[in-house]
């Protein structure tokens, strides 16, 4: 007969150091526009920096937020910016973001600013020219 063995314990203290991370941008926060930003990078104020980044759709596996993120991962503060909700329109899809992610987010001790589309264009992709994508 085969013995069962059973283990029981925690782990705490486990700490990450990301290898083969890009170099990250520097810019004044007072000049930070999310929109117009790099997807990563770092926000400088007064005398504090923290690394950012942000994704384009609330799904995780459309757009690879994590190789973003992955590249903040070193910095004390990991803030990433998340869209709520992505609509591309009648021939697009309806992204949500799901709580799975948050949970995930907060395993990695990665903070969550929620952001939204306030307005959208007709995508000019080449696949997109004849439906109603956005």
């Amino acid at each position: 007969m085969t013995e069962i063995l059973h283990f029981a314990g925690f782990i705490s203290g486990v700490k990450y150091r990301a290898c083969l991370t890009a170099k990250l941008e520097k810019v004044d926060l007072e000049r930070f526009d999310v929109n117009r930003s790099s997807v990563y990078g770092i926000l400088q104020a007064d005398n504090a920096e923290i690394a950012y980044s942000k994704w384009v759709s609330p799904k995780r596996t459309r757009s690879y937020p994590f190789a973003r993120m992955y590249n903040t991962y070193n910095a004390s503060k990991i803030p990433t910016i998340i869209p709520v909700i992505k609509d591309e329109g009648k021939d697009g899809d309806l992204d949500k973001l799901q709580y799975s992610t948050i949970s995930w987010m907060n395993l990695l001790n990665i903070s969550i600013f929620l952001g939204y589309y306030e307005d959208a264009e007709r995508s000019q992709k080449r696949r997109t020219l004849y439906n109603s994508e956005i």
